[in-house]
């Protein structure tokens, strides 16, 4: 669970801020996207093998 404590003079926009950024880098957001509907064995293989390819495009550089 990601929390974000506002210290004594940050604004709320700052800590909004910070927020969003902590959500993003756990992952939770694309997490819940994932979740959103039922994935079939046939949509989860093939979302599985389209990021293998990207990390061994990245990986080879």
């Amino acid at each position: 669970m990601t929390q974000v404590r506002v210290g004594q003079d940050e604004s709320i926009e700052s800590a909004l801020r910070r927020f969003k950024r902590t959500v993003s880098k756990s992952g939770i957001l694309a997490d819940a996207k994932r979740h959103r509907h039922f994935e079939t064995p046939i949509e989860k293989k093939r979302r599985k093998a389209i990021a293998m390819r990207k990390l061994r495009r990245y990986d080879k550089r």
